[in-house]
C-alpha cells in the first residue's frame, strides 16, 4: 500500500512541477509582451546573432557582408532598454574589430571592413539608441504601442456611440478623420437624461486634426461625458469652458454644439460654443432651416454666456449637426459648403435617411484634408 501511495505520489509530483514550469513561462512571455517583463531573453538571442554574422562574415565575406551587423543592432533598436543595447553594441563593435583584423586592411577590389561599413554601423546604432531612450521617457514600449493606440481608437468609438431612441426616432453618427487616419479631433458625447424622456448630445470640433487632436478629444470625450446629465442644461457649456481653461493648453479651444431634444414632444434647445449652425428640414414644406445658436470657443475666456435657440421637429423632419470640416474649405466657404450638403439631404427625403449619414460626407467633403463628422436625427412619419 506504501509502495502504490509512493508510485501515485510522483507523478502527480511531476505534473505539479510541469504546470508551474508552464504558468511561469507563459506570465514571463505574456509580460515581455506587455513590456512589462525583463529583456534578458531577446539580449540573449542577439547576442548570440552577432557571433553568427560574425563566423559567416570570416568564412564567405562575399555573401555575409560586415554590414550585416546592423540587423542585429536595428533589431535591438526595437526590443532592447537603452542599458541593455549599449552591452549589444559594445559586442558588436568588438566583432567589427574582429573582422577588421581577420580580413585584413581594405584595398581596391578586396573585401573587408571599409570606412563606410564602419559609419553605417554606427549611424544605425545611433537611431537605435534614440529610439531606445525616447521609448524609456514615454515608457511604451514598442510591443504595446500598436495595442495602445488600438485601445484609443476604440475609446473615443464607444464614447461616441449614441443611446438608443424610443420608436418613431431614428439617429446615426459617422465620423471620418482627416487624411484617412485613425483618430479624429471630432467627437460625440450623447445620454438620455430626465428618465429617459430627454436625448442630450454633445458635438465638439478639438483644434488640430488627426492624431494630433486624438488624445486631446480622448480627454475631453471622457470629462463632457461625465459633465453631460450632471448638470442641467444652461450649465454644460460653461463648465465645459471652465475645465479647457483650467487645461492650459498651447491649442487649448474647441467649438461644440449642445442639443436637448424632448422625445415626447419633439421640442428641441440647441446651444453653440462657436459651431457651425445646425440644419432641420421641414417636411411640411420640404425646406432647409439653419438653427444658428451665439456663444464664443470653448477655452477662450472665462465667464462665456451660450444663448439657446428653440425648435421643433414635427414628425417628419430631420436635424443635422456637423463639424466645418464637412462645409467648409481653403476654396469654399461655409454658406456654399452648406448648400451642398443640403442638396445632397433632398436625395434621402423619399427614401429615408437611414445610412445616410456616411454617404453625405462622401459625397461633400471625401478628400478633405479634416476631420468630418456628422450626426443626423429624423422623426419617423
Amino acid at each position: 500500500m506504501a509502495r502504490r501511495a509512493g508510485a501515485d505520489t510522483y507523478p502527480a509530483r511531476l505534473r505539479k512541477s510541469a504546470h508551474r514550469v508552464r504558468s511561469t513561462l507563459r506570465r514571463s512571455g505574456v509580460d515581455y509582451f506587455r513590456g512589462d517583463g525583463s529583456d534578458w531573453i531577446a539580449l540573449a538571442a542577439l547576442l548570440l546573432v552577432i557571433p553568427a554574422i560574425t563566423c559567416g562574415t570570416l568564412l564567405n565575406p562575399v555573401w555575409c557582408s560586415p554590414t550585416a551587423l546592423v540587423l542585429p543592432i536595428v533589431a535591438g533598436g526595437l526590443v532592447l532598454r537603452p542599458a541593455s543595447l549599449l552591452g549589444l553594441y559594445a559586442a558588436a563593435a568588438a566583432a567589427l574589430i574582429v573582422e577588421s583584423i581577420w580580413l585584413g586592411p581594405f584595398r581596391d577590389g578586396t573585401v573587408g571592413v571599409t570606412p563606410g561599413t564602419v559609419l553605417t554601423v554606427a549611424a544605425c546604432g545611433f537611431f537605435g539608441l534614440v529610439l531606445a531612450q525616447f521609448r524609456a521617457r514615454v515608457g511604451v514600449p514598442w510591443r504595446r504601442g500598436g495595442t495602445m493606440l488600438f485601445d484609443l481608437r476604440e475609446r473615443i468609438r464607444v464614447q461616441s456611440a449614441l443611446p438608443r431612441l424610443p420608436q418613431g426616432w431614428h439617429r446615426e453618427m459617422s465620423l471620418r478623420p482627416a487624411g484617412g487616419q485613425s483618430f479624429s479631433g471630432d467627437f460625440v458625447v450623447a445620454a438620455r437624461t430626465n428618465g429617459g424622456r430627454t436625448l442630450e448630445a454633445v458635438l465638439t470640433d478639438v483644434s488640430g486634426k488627426g492624431m494630433d487632436a486624438g488624445s486631446r478629444a480622448l480627454l475631453l470625450s471622457g470629462a463632457f461625458g461625465g459633465l453631460l446629465g450632471s448638470l442641467p442644461p444652461h450649465g454644460f457649456l460653461p463648465a465645459a469652458n471652465g475645465y479647457l481653461l483650467r487645461q492650459d493648453w498651447d491649442e487649448g479651444f474647441a467649438t461644440s454644439i449642445h442639443l436637448v431634444l424632448d422625445l415626447e414632444s419633439g421640442d428641441y434647445e440647441l446651444l453653440s460654443a462657436g459651431h457651425p449652425p445646425a440644419l432641420q428640414l421641414h417636411a411640411g414644406s420640404g425646406r432647409w432651416e439653419e438653427k444658428a445658436a451665439e456663444g464664443p470657443l470653448l477655452g477662450v475666456y472665462d465667464g462665456a454666456q451660450f444663448d439657446a435657440v428653440k425648435g421643433s421637429l414635427a414628425p417628419g423632419d430631420v436635424l443635422m449637426l456637423f463639424t466645418d470640416g464637412l462645409v467648409e474649405t481653403s476654396e469654399r466657404d461655409m454658406a456654399e459648403g452648406i448648400d451642398r450638403l443640403t442638396g445632397e439631404a433632398d436625395r434621402y427625403v423619399s427614401t429615408g435617411f437611414e445610412g445616410a449619414a456616411w454617404h453625405l460626407i462622401e459625397a461633400c467633403a471625401k478628400d478633405v484634408n479634416d476631420d468630418r463628422a456628422l450626426l443626423l436625427l429624423s422623426r419617423k412619419s
